[in-house]
């Protein structure tokens, strides 16, 4: 049975209650984890916050090369994790692999920038009135990080999290997805032995949002990290606001996807493929809304019809499948019932709209208007292509627009002046241009607008999410003592060096 790692001690939850983990595909029990309850959260954030002032007082040289080895111990493990993770996910195996993999390019990359995390030097004379004061700036850390994490992609959403935070010398609380949190108990146990600090990793199992809840009201906490829904994410801030709690909220999106009368047709089904059927549907950052103009339409569905008959569906431990199932029945469920509340309203389903157990077929929905939920704000987390069609350019923008998310976008085209108009007016946090808005790299800043988040994720920005600046100022007689210092100093150097002389010319030298 899984347990919460709690500073150096894996635990039963304070009341012995137990979540069960399934395989979604299957319905196997896979393993059991606790359900924490306030006292479990409220003891962890103890411990971290004890065990992060040691933590802090290690140069960042000897954290990054334990993240390193961290990186050696899951390449050691992958075959193990892969397999977890596809069981208790339900993604197939393929992807899991793809999934680890990512550990060895992301955290030697936040290892490397964290390196060069250098502040700011403002010198003397600067600024009226500061013309003998020397002002530096140094990152420093938070505190107690909590980590939420979704059941999405764990190990991904783990590199970007995690990692960051202990570079900058935080300790970390980290509450998994309860429908697949044993990828990220194993990592936890790996950090360990790649050598963190007692009570700096810890690890809080729990259903629903009580867990998460708990931890974000805790006065000891520093920061909170949460990608998930947006309803998760407004609690959470609401929550944190109350002790002035830092956040970042990665939340959903429904990424407008626009196939312009000019853009090619064979790469946007490919692309719709990849953007959209990936991972079963289930990403935050998928085109969800497909923007057609009217006028190639007819063969994007055609076309899109034989490629998707081509995809090998079934059981996600088979590594030729390409589309497994959801993270549970409950989810297929919820998607089964957008579907048919689109077709009430006047959609019809040209392919799919089946539902066996935690499976949904791949599904494609025409006639969808711009008045529906879907083409708004009902943001569908299943393998369901619902089409959109438009005439002019300026109506697709609009309706992509008309959305309270604002995650990704993207645009087919082939004129480039056309495309870069189409990006620079969707609102929203990054547009891919002739690819889908499924497209995320470690070094890239990564974050939505709107109801979509706050704050960004990635190389470039999540080191600094995860610290804050600490300045210093030296004015002119700090200044000055430091150079008395120094040449006081230097002048008892001087006088060693010529106290040696005397004694080696008294002795006849040294040639």
């Amino acid at each position: 049975m899984a347990k919460n790692l709690i500073g150096d001690k894996w635990l039963d939850a304070a009341n012995g209650e137990v979540i069960t983990i399934t395989n979604p595909a299957t319905g196997e029990v896979i393993d059991t984890v606790p359900e924490s309850t306030q006292k479990d959260c409220d003891t962890a954030v103890q411990v971290a916050k004890k065990a992060q002032k040691l933590w802090a007082k290690r140069p960042l040289h000897e954290r990054a090369e334990i993240l390193m080895k961290f990186v050696s111990l899951v390449e050691r493990d992958k075959d193990v994790l892969a397999k977890l993770l596809s069981d208790e996910t339900g993604k197939p195996i393929t992807e899991a692999y793809g999934e680890i993999a990512n550990v060895s390019i992301g955290i030697p990359a936040f290892c490397e920038k964290a390196k060069h995390e250098y502040g700011k030097m403002i010198p003397a004379g600067q600024e009226a009135g500061n013309e003998n004061t020397l002002q530096y700036t140094v990152q420093a850390p938070l505190g107690v990080v909590v980590a939420i994490i979704p059941f999405n992609f764990p190990s991904d959403l783990f590199c970007q999290k995690i990692p960051p935070a202990l570079l900058m010398g935080n300790s970390v609380i980290m509450k998994p997805s309860p429908h697949n949190p044993l990828t990220l108990n194993k990592y936890a146990e790996l950090l360990l032995e790649a050598g963190v600090d007692e009570g700096v990793i810890n690890v809080i199992n729990g259903t629903g949002g009580a867990a998460a809840q708990a931890l974000a009201a805790n006065p000891g906490v520093a920061l909170v990290s949460l990608t998930g829904a947006t309803r998760s994410g407004m609690e959470t801030m609401k929550t944190c606001s109350s002790n002035l709690t830092h956040v970042m909220l990665e939340l959903g999106g429904n990424d407008a996807f626009i196939l312009d009368r000019d853009g090619d047709i064979d790469l946007a089904v490919e692309e719709t493929i990849w953007g959209r059927l990936y991972n079963t549907g289930q990403v935050c950052c998928a085109s969800k809304r497909f923007l057609i103009h009217n006028s190639v339409k007819k063969e994007y569905i055609k076309k899109l019809k034989e490629r998707i008959s081509k995809i090998k569906r079934g059981m996600p431990s088979d590594p030729t499948v390409e589309l497994g199932c959801l993270v549970s029945e409950q989810a297929a469920i919820r998607v089964e019932e957008q579907v048919n509340q689109t077709v009430a309203e006047g959609a019809t389903i040209v392919m799919g709209g089946k539902r066996n157990g935690a499976f949904y077929d791949p599904t494609i929905l025409d006639n969808v208007t711009k008045t529906m939920a879907v083409a708004k704000d009902m943001e569908i987390f299943g393998p369901v292509i619902s089409i959109i069609g438009f005439d002019d350019i300026n109506e697709a923008i609009k309706i992509a627009n008309q959305s309270s998310f604002g995650l990704c976008g993207s645009i087919i085209s082939r004129d480039v002046n056309n495309a870069l108009k189409v990006a620079n007016q969707l609102e929203c946090g990054g547009t891919i241009i002739n690819g889908a808005s499924f497209f995320r790299s470690f070094e890239m800043p990564f974050g939505g607008w709107k109801h979509s988040g706050i704050g960004n994720e990635g190389v470039m920005s999540t080191l600094k999410e995860m610290s804050k600046n600490y300045v210093a100022a030296m004015t002119e007689a700090s200044i000055e003592r430091l150079f008395n210092v120094y040449n006081e100093i230097l002048e008892k150097v001087s006088s060693l060096q010529r106290e040696v002389y005397e004694v080696m010319f008294r002795k006849g030298g040294i040639f």
